[in-house]
């Protein structure tokens, strides 16, 4: 039985367009089957509209903030219609046919991305290392692995100049370093040694007075009886601290350090003897103990001979090392 009414299907609601964009290296959005890339986005001022949201991701910017990072003191007196103007062409490239409605979404006083519509690599880094920096080392280790291969390549590297992408560099290189010394910490509770020292030296090379990298390398060293090398690494460490801050290393190293010395005085060969002389000669600049009531402090002409001998034989050793060392100088 047919009716006069005719039925008429509802259109179909666009859906959202969901993004994923890399700001680790060179700029890059895949929508679909669409890759975007650095010039392809409506002109450098939209392109750094979308890099600045994307450090930004899931936080509104202001409008005043943006213009602020866009322009500085140099804004032009239309600088807000432009500002949306370039909005507009940016949402032409990322969301086609949607308008407002996608992934750019606009804001009380300003625009947002909206983060369950849009991937990031940087945002990945970042949960990445919150994971890890939660858990048990053994389930630490691939989360750290993962986001360090994300960021083997520099943040925003189509942004040469502006000082809004030099702070994000800056905060992200604090990230890091903070992802590679737990990297080596957590390579070392997992007996990766070689890991944990290549870890810590990328480590100081981002930030050489790190003290916490230092001492995931000076107990690296040591867990890996290089006994040695970690005394060279403490004394590098201990002249940067004194020559760049004024102070010196913590108890940790302090602590590591000394036990190093042991080691290497406990092993063979030269340096060892001479550790030994020296540890036994530092012994002796002690002060000496409070003698009890009624009994005579111990005096270095009251030492026992072989005390004494012992004594100079350490003069000697030291001595002998020094005189080869300037001779070969």
């Amino acid at each position: 039985m047919t009716t006069g009414f005719v039925t008429r299907e509802q259109p179909t609601a666009t859906p959202m367009a969901h993004l994923s964009v890399h700001v680790l290296g060179n700029l890059s959005v895949r929508r679909g089957s669409t890759v975007l890339h650095a010039h392809q986005l409506g002109g450098p001022k939209p392109r750094q509209i979308l890099e600045i949201l994307l450090v930004h991701l899931g936080l509104p910017v202001s409008k005043d903030r943006l213009i602020e990072l866009l322009w500085g003191a140099s804004a032009p007196v239309e600088a807000l219609p432009t500002l949306e103007s370039y909005v507009s062409v940016l949402r032409r490239h990322l969301q086609p046919g949607a308008g407002k409605f996608g992934p750019l979404q606009t804001t009380t006083g300003g625009y947002v991305l909206d983060r369950e519509l849009v991937d990031v690599d940087l945002d990945q880094f970042d949960v990445l290392l919150k994971r890890a920096q939660k858990t048990i080392p053994g389930l630490a280790y691939p989360l750290l692995l993962r986001a360090l291969d994300l960021a083997a390549a520099p943040l925003l590297g189509d942004e040469l100049l502006p000082a809004w992408a030099m702070e994000a560099r800056d905060l992200h290189a604090a990230r890091l370093t903070s992802a590679r010394i737990l990297a080596s910490e957590t390579a070392a509770a997992l007996h990766r040694i070689d890991d944990a020292l290549d870890f810590a030296n990328l480590a100081l090379a981002d930030e050489p007075l790190n003290e916490r990298a230092w001492t995931a390398l000076i107990l690296g060293l040591e867990t890996s009886g290089r006994h040695a090398e970690g005394l060279q690494a403490y004394d590098r460490c201990r002249r940067s601290m004194q020559n760049e801050l004024g102070c010196a290393p913590g108890p940790i190293l302090h602590a590591a350090q000394l036990r190093l010395l042991h080691a290497t005085a406990d092993g063979d060969g030269d340096l060892a003897d001479v550790l030994s002389a020296l540890l036994m000669l530092h012994d002796q600049l002690r002060p000496p103990p409070t003698s009890e009531p009624g009994r005579p402090a111990t005096t270095s002409s009251s030492r026992p001979e072989p005390v004494a001998d012992s004594l100079r034989e350490a003069t000697d050793v030291v001595t002998s090392f020094l005189r080869r060392a300037v001779t070969r100088a």
